[in-house]
């Protein structure tokens, strides 16, 4: 392009020079305008939003596939909303609450709770804090009515001294782990009742109507929550301390064969080897379980006064046993390893130790799951679980044996080790060894739940199925032929 044309084209317009080899093609690409670019971007705003849908709609199926509980749930609590809304409906039943029946449907939705023990601990103490407060607010008005222009000093006085008490009240670790909520009902319920009082003449019919409200609330969440596929708090924690036992000797079992693996473990095998993980995060969840467990009622196997706090303890122990299983799963993943022959030495009584150590959790799990004690009715006879400790006691012992004679061992076949290579091995050795002894006090632990739950003598039942099948068999084997013959007799003669 010449100059004359240069200055004679308009400032702004497109301007290329392109050389093209001969024989050669090609491809031009102009860039796309603002509607098409526009577009672009609202379809790919639709598919991530379709996604983000997708992806979302899969996690909410697989929370209600996994525990269709919690769908449960959320139905239970629309039908007590609607059933309490009936109160605001129906003319009838509104003129005898009046406008304070909002109060029922606010009582509903703050105190229901996913399991029987937190909902009756919400409504006991709302009810019981209500009350209180609600006499008590009463009381004091009825006094500073009395002493004229000193009512408002006497009203703020005694709403400073009790709001101030009770709130350092929550720092009690008694007082917070079972009253924290009535605490804060307390509070609510004596400020509006104490404050709304110095311009209400009707306080004792507000007060009335409220109580009356909050009751309705509270029977007819319990009735839902209790009538309606309930869920037991202690149920829950029972199932929950089975679970973290069974998990744990899967854990133990697991570490052991990473360890001792020639190879990088398997998806499998890994998953189960952090097992231990769940039982070391469980304690908040344990000891929140084991408090609403207390304020239920005596259902199914879980009697009056069952000792819940007992399972606290069963998890401690669990969890003194994971600690070490923590430290044995990353001696497999430590950089520093001891050589392959002298783990072939241990590889056995490692794995036996690892083993029993695992049937003894996978007994004492079996022992809770079923709330009987392993025991036979004659002294002469052990307990399954005993005898279960014994084979790891023994197992225990022989690697014991084989520690002590590691050193000759690879003294005479491998004078090329030193003993600092094989300190790792060592250290797994000693892990094990501590490990069946916090096992030992898991199932000290599962012992004295099962004295003070007064757990079921499980061979008694054994018994009578195992005579019943006895005298089956002989009846099979020795038919009554003659017709004067008495089961007894046939009996005593086999």
């Amino acid at each position: 392009m010449d100059a004359a044309a240069r200055e004679a084209k308009p400032q702004g317009a497109l301007e290329w020079r392109v050389t093209v080899p001969e024989g050669s093609s090609v491809t031009v690409e102009h860039e796309a305008g603002a509607a098409a670019s526009a577009w672009a971007w609202l379809v790919a705003c639709l598919v991530m939003a379709n996604s983000c849908v997708a992806g979302f709609a899969k996690k909410v199926w697989k929370i209600g596939a996994d525990d269709p509980r919690k769908v449960a749930h959320g139905l239970k609590v629309g039908l007590a909303l609607v059933l309490v809304s009936v109160f605001y409906y129906t003319r009838p039943l509104y003129d005898g609450v009046g406008g304070a029946s909002m109060w029922a449907i606010m009582t509903v939705v703050v105190v229901f709770e996913y399991t029987v023990g937190g909902s009756l601990y919400k409504c006991i103490n709302r009810a019981v804090a209500t009350a209180s407060a609600g006499v008590l607010a009463l009381g004091v008005h009825w006094v500073a009515d009395k002493s004229g222009e000193l009512e408002p000093i006497i009203l703020s006085g005694s709403l400073f001294l009790l709001a101030a008490a009770a709130t350092f009240s929550r720092f009690i670790p008694t007082v917070k782990a079972r009253f924290d909520y009535g605490v804060t009902i307390f509070i609510l319920t004596y400020s509006l009742v104490a404050v709304s009082g110095y311009r209400v003449d009707e306080l004792v019919a507000l007060a009335e109507q409220r109580l009356s409200t909050i009751a309705i609330g509270v029977f007819l969440c319990l009735a839902v929550c209790v009538l309606i596929c309930p869920v037991w708090a202690g149920q829950e924690l029972h199932r929950l301390t089975t679970r973290n036992m069974d998990k744990l000797a899967d854990a133990i079992e697991a570490c052991v064969d990473d360890y001792f693996a020639a190879a990088e473990p398997a998806g499998t095998i890994q998953a189960k080897s952090d097992g231990y993980k769940c039982v070391l995060n469980s304690k908040a969840s344990e000891d929140a379980q084991a408090n609403l467990a207390r304020w239920e009622p005596a259902h199914g196997k879980f009697g009056f006064r069952h000792p819940y706090a007992q399972y606290a303890k069963v998890g401690a122990a669990m969890r003194a046993c994971a600690y070490c299983v923590e430290a044995l799963s990353s001696c497999a993943g430590a950089e520093v390893q001891a050589p392959d022959h002298a783990k072939r030495i241990l590889r056995d009584a490692c794995t036996r130790v690892g083993a029993r150590c695992a049937r003894v959790l996978r007994e004492a799990s079996r022992s809770v799951a079923e709330m009987k004690m392993t025991t036979t009715s004659s002294s002469s006879s052990a307990r399954t679980l005993d005898y279960a400790v014994a084979d790891m006691n023994t197992a225990v012992h022989d690697l014991q044996g084989d520690v002590r004679m590691l050193p000759c061992m690879l003294a005479v076949k491998l004078s090329e080790t030193s003993l600092m290579d094989t300190m790792p091995l060592f250290t797994v050795a000693s892990l094990l060894v501590e490990i069946s002894a916090r096992v030992e006090g898991v199932v000290d632990a599962v012992e004295t739940l099962a004295t003070l739950a007064k757990f079921k003598e499980a061979d008694e039942d054994d018994d009578d199925d195992k005579k019943g099948e006895i005298t089956t068999e002989m009846t099979k084997v020795h038919p009554l032929n003659e017709p004067d013959a008495s089961p007894e007799t046939q009996t005593t003669k086999a």
